[in-house]
Formats: structure tokens, sequence, C-alpha cells
């Protein structure tokens, strides 16, 4: 299988609400193997070009591809390759983690014997051993994006798409889930949006910007920070201060 295998694709993606231009002819490829970050001001269109890449949105025009499959054609078979780490995703705060994990292994079709080996992994893969029998409505905001990430991963996707995976988080809870995405992106093509800039020097291979709902920046971190002479919150600003 090739590194350089396309595994998110987004070919012309806009999205319009009546006037209003959410994003407008988004397009990039992630290969496998790489960690992206996808930057840009609140609003600029991160979280609905990742709606429409996730499926949970369907585009105005453009094509999204979860590991070559058209999400909208085939949105269940994309889905199998995906795993969607939405920011403030929904749990069940009256389920324990194993609860929850065990539901969602159910409605994935997966055997009894392989949710019980994979919510093993993920209970590793995710700290989730003094958690795992707690109610997730007692968990703390670190506690429950850890679970929300175990959910993400529990049906072993090729890809990984998180919405804003530290917002909220003490800067302790901040580093773990930092080290777990890049733990991650070593086996995962990984895609997450952030709006914060230390995120792209902790984990990503790669940068996204965007503003006003348009691709504005493509390239290596060392790239961006060059935009903004060795300054990254310069370079954001030279890219979207117009926002």
């Amino acid at each position: 299988m090739s590194e350089r295998e396309p595994m998110i694709e987004a070919i012309g993606l806009s999205k319009h609400y009546g006037s209003f231009v959410a994003i407008d002819n988004v397009s990039f490829t992630i290969h496998r193997g790489e960690v992206v970050a996808f930057l840009g001001p609140n609003g600029a269109g991160k979280s609905t070009t990742m709606k429409v890449l996730t499926g949970y949105l369907a585009p105005t025009s453009g094509t999204a591809r979860i590991a070559g499959i058209d999400v909208q054609q085939n949105r269940i078979a994309a889905a199998a390759r995906l795993g969607y780490l939405p920011e403030n995703g929904p749990l069940y705060p009256e389920m324990t983690p194993r609860e929850l994990l065990s539901f969602f292994g159910e409605a994935r079709g997966l055997s009894p014997a392989k949710i019980h080996e994979r919510i093993a992994v993920v209970t590793k893969e995710c700290a989730l051993d003094d958690l795992l029998d707690k109610p997730i409505g007692k968990c703390s905001k670190g506690q429950k994006q850890r679970v929300g990430m175990a959910q993400a991963l529990l049906h072993d996707p090729d890809v990984l798409i998180m919405d804003e995976p530290t917002t909220g988080l003490d800067p302790n809870q901040i580093k773990h889930v930092r080290d777990n995405i890049v733990q991650l992106g070593k086996t995962r093509t990984i895609l997450l949006s952030t709006h914060l800039l230390q995120e792209v020097q902790a984990v990503a291979t790669r940068a996204l910007v965007v503003s006003n709902g348009r691709l504005v920046f493509d390239g290596a971190p060392a790239d961006l920070r060059q935009k903004g002479k060795g300054d990254l919150d310069l370079a954001f600003h030279t890219l979207t201060g117009a926002n």
C-alpha cells in the first residue's frame, strides 16, 4: 500500500446557506501517514469543511472522499474507514465508557469478541483504565475528551478527523492529547482543526489555513512560520487578518 495514497480529498467543496458562503471552492488532498493541522479564525469555515468531509453536511458543490470513497455516494462505506471526534461530541452521561464503547461497537456491527478486543486497545491508547466504569456525567472535560477519542478509534479507522480536540483542556490534558495524536499519527492519517498555533508545532507535519471560507495556505509548518518571518502568530495574522 503506497504511503502517498490519498486518504482525505476535498475537491472544489463549497457550502452555501442562502446568500452566505460558508466555504468556497476548497480543495486539498491528505495522504496516508500525514498529520495535518487545519487553522483559521472563528467562523472561517473549518468546522463546515470537516462536517462535509465526514458526511454530516452535504456540500452545495464539490466532492469529498475518504480513502477513495465518495462520502455522499457511499457514506456508510466511508464511515467504516473514518473516526470522527467533533467538538463537544455527544456522549451519554448516564453510561460508563465501557457501556458507551460496547453500544457503539454493536451499532457498527462488531462481534462481541472484536468489541472486547478493541475496548482493551482503545483503553490503553486513550488512558481510560481508571474511567471505564465511571459514569460519563461524572467525568471531567478532559476525561470526556479521552472517551470521545476512544469512541472515534473503536473500529480501528484509517482516517481520524478531530474538531478542536484540545479546547477547554488544562495544560496537562493538552499535553496528553497531543502526545496521543503524535502516536496515532504513526499508523493513521489525521486531520485536526484548531485555533491554537502551538498545535501546529506540537503535532503537525503540514498545515492548512482557511480564511473567509477559502483556503489561503497549504504547506509545511516551517513554510507557514516563514510567512511571519519566524513568528507563527504574525504568519496567521498576515494570512487571515482581514477576517
